[in-house]
């Protein structure tokens, strides 16, 4: 059993590999099953035993790429705590208005490709979504958890996860405002806009006034990540 184990988690890395080639040289569209089959040296069958999709293969890299993201990783490996939480948002916020000043072309493509999927079937933007889910939501949940119980926060609704998605929501479409060579919308200075999405966030899920002056001045320790995307996430 664990010799078939292996071969099959073998066979599935060995399709990611070639998924990422065909991926990065072809982009999404441009993609299909079959070429991805071709390039691992399997059947197009076989390879939809292990991804029912072209959207789950690139969903699944692109949270492989998360995890491995040693600034991510540091980030969820953090103690529950209003500091955590902070550092969550900020990271969030930093990661979409980054996507959308136009430096990382491949990014705004993914961003593209997000919302392109909600006027669509939904697929990819469903499997993109339970996977940050799974990845951040265990962090945020209990670091809002943690600040309710200290007094840094109020609590919101019974779903914290809810407050993840609603801080999400809000930074993906201001992102989608700046996309367009010229922007939909004009927010002025990119570190005010930082500022005030994370100060509207922070109020949005909970946060005392206090704990956000106490911390949302605070520098980001030289490890701690500016990574946290829910289309890269």
């Amino acid at each position: 059993m664990s010799t078939l184990r292996m071969t099959s988690d073998l066979r599935r890395q060995l399709i990611l590999s070639a998924a990422k080639r065909c991926f990065a040289r072809n982009g999404f569209a441009g993609t299909t099953t079959k070429s991805v089959a071709a390039a691992a040296a399997i059947s197009e069958g076989l390879l939809f035993k292990h991804f029912p999709s072209k959207a789950a293969l690139y969903a699944e890299i692109l949270t492989e790429e998360c995890e491995a993201d040693p600034d991510f990783a540091h980030l969820l490996g953090q103690e529950p705590s209003t500091a955590t939480l902070v550092e969550l948002v900020k990271g969030m916020v930093g990661h979409f208005v980054e996507v959308s000043d136009g430096s990382d072309p491949e990014e705004a493509q993914r961003l593209r490709l997000m919302t392109t999927s909600h006027l669509d079937d939904g697929e990819f933007a469903r499997l993109l979504y339970d996977k940050i889910g799974g990845l951040i939501g265990p962090v945020f949940s209990a670091s809002i958890e943690r600040a309710v119980a200290v007094g840094d926060a109020v609590r919101i609704g019974s779903d914290p996860l809810n407050l993840f998605w609603f801080a999400h929501h809000t930074v993906l479409m201001a992102a989608l405002t700046r996309l367009p060579a010229v922007p939909c919308l004009s927010y002025g200075n990119a570190a005010d806009l930082q500022r005030q999405l994370c100060q509207f966030i922070l109020r949005g899920i909970g946060l005392t006034e206090a704990a956000i002056a106490s911390h949302l001045d605070c520098e980001l320790s030289p490890t701690s990540g500016q990574s946290v995307t829910a289309e890269s996430a």
